[in-house]
């Protein structure tokens, strides 16, 4: 069973989820939310690409666990969903907290 994968799909879906009817924030509006995960990518591609490189790996993914789907410079796929989970979680969680500040907390549902 592709574990990696499964436990990445679950994870973008339930932050997406989330987003949408939770924290109800609308970063996925956001020109500056855009430009943060373009931020990430940026860096993520080349430090990724150097750990996962197939000719010479600093990390070791056991083929069973992920997809085997590598773009580019061998990155996991998985890698980009992990990342694309983790970022939004925390600027999801910090945007309803300012939110959450601005307006009172008494007057937050």
């Amino acid at each position: 069973m592709p574990e990696y994968t499964i436990l990445t799909l679950i994870g973008v879906v339930l932050v997406v989820l989330l987003e949408l009817f939770w924290a109800r924030t609308g970063i996925f509006r956001t020109a500056r939310y855009w430009l943060a995960m373009a931020i990430v990518l940026s860096f993520q591609v080349p430090v990724d690409g150097w750990l996962t490189k197939l000719s010479d790996p600093v990390v070791l993914y056991n083929p069973d666990d992920f997809s085997g789907v590598r773009f580019p410079w061998d990155i996991p796929v998985e890698d980009f969903g992990f990342g694309f989970a983790m970022v939004t979680l925390t600027l999801m969680l910090w945007r309803r907290a300012e939110l959450r500040e601005s307006r009172g907390a008494a007057e937050w549902p």
